[in-house]
């Protein structure tokens, strides 16, 4: 079983979590069925952007990385709040150790931020929502102004509308592209 965790900090964009869910569980009911998510946050009821609230699986400081094949980093709203999790030493330490054990790490949107604040991509290549790219520059990034970005395991991409092209490149990674296309094509999207 390939486990991937879901890192949300409070503030963080459903629409993007959801993606995550989405792919990897159609692919344990409908496709290899090897993989499983667990969400994760600082507290048991996280509450996302529009202030809806989640209930998640762990608490951060529950995690044991050697558990997990993958992180997988919605981004989400300064306005709620999401930066303020999102660049907590305790978050920034989980995507650090993800790295070290070279673990593959997908982020939406402004997810990168978090893997820029990390210091992993420091001198290499990435993106993050687009009005955020002076910020990430800022932070060490090769900025690219592309859509997605694939560094190395580092997943990185510029707004929502990735965000389902982005599950699908985690789970091409876990398993295999054929694999991944099938869910892509049972789910209604166009394969890659």
């Amino acid at each position: 079983m390939k486990n991937v965790l879901l890192l949300l900090a409070g503030g963080f964009e459903v629409f993007e979590a959801s993606v995550f869910i989405d792919v990897m569980g159609w692919n344990l009911v409908d496709g290899d069925g090897t993989t499983k998510l667990v969400s994760c946050g600082f507290n048991r009821e996280v509450k996302s952007s529009f202030s809806h609230k989640f209930i998640v699986d762990h608490l951060i400081d529950e995690i044991n990385v050697d558990d997990f094949d993958a992180l997988a980093i919605p981004g989400g709203f300064e306005e709620f709040g999401f930066y303020n999790e999102a660049y907590d030493e305790k978050f920034l330490n989980l995507i650090r150790e993800f790295n070290k054990q070279d673990k593959i790490i997908a982020t939406i949107c402004t997810g990168g931020m978090a893997i820029g604040k990390s210091g992993i991509l420091k001198g290499k290549r990435g993106t993050t929502y687009t009005s955020r790219h002076t910020q990430l520059k800022a932070l060490g990034v090769n900025v690219v102004n592309e859509a997605i970005v694939v560094e190395g395991k580092v997943i990185t991409s510029w707004n929502p509308s990735t965000a389902v092209d982005v599950a699908s490149i985690l789970l091409e990674k876990l398993t295999s592209k054929e694999n991944a296309n099938y869910i892509r094509e049972i789910m209604g999207f166009e394969t890659n």
